[in-house]
């Protein structure tokens, strides 16, 4: 082998290993920053990990809320209708939480099969609710009339 070629060698392999470097890099950053969905269902069922931040969403069940007196602890109940989980939190909740209405919230679960959340979202008006609480709730079969989630138009 001549030294042209030996040298477009190795130019050749530092470049596909640079490469290989980023793309694990950034494969591995993904990875940590990745929020599955999943169902109440599907966490009762023990289909979603434990330490592993993950969102969970549903409808919050009515008389479910128990505040705290002397801290801004919050604990609530999540369904799909077919299964519960239940959620702590601990912060002020978005102005249009509210009992019956479809929340997603971001957090770890813990041993107990409790999600702690440190993040909760509210739909933003009356005939919204977040896509994946909508598909969850259209796969229980417990939709309720004029739920649909809005089609987003192109333009």
């Amino acid at each position: 082998m001549n030294a042209v070629r030996k040298k477009r060698l190795y130019i050749v392999l530092a470049i596909l290993v640079g490469v290989s470097i980023a793309v694990g890099l950034a494969l591995s950053a993904l990875k940590e920053n990745i929020n599955l969905f999943y169902t109440p269902t599907q966490i009762a069922n023990g289909e979603a990990p434990q330490d592993t931040r993950i969102r969970a969403g549903g409808m919050v069940s009515e008389g479910s809320v128990k505040r705290s007196t002397d801290t801004l602890d919050i604990e609530f109940v999540v369904t799909d209708f077919a299964k519960n989980v239940t959620i702590r939190y601990h912060g002020i909740l978005p102005d249009l939480f509210r009992e019956g209405q479809g929340i997603v919230a971001l957090g770890k679960l813990d041993a107990n099969g409790v999600l702690v959340a440190d993040e909760v979202l509210a739909k933003h008006d009356e005939n919204y609710m977040p896509p994946e609480v909508t598909k969850a709730l259209k796969d229980s079969g417990k939709l309720p009339s004029g739920a649909e989630a809005p089609v987003k138009k192109e333009g």
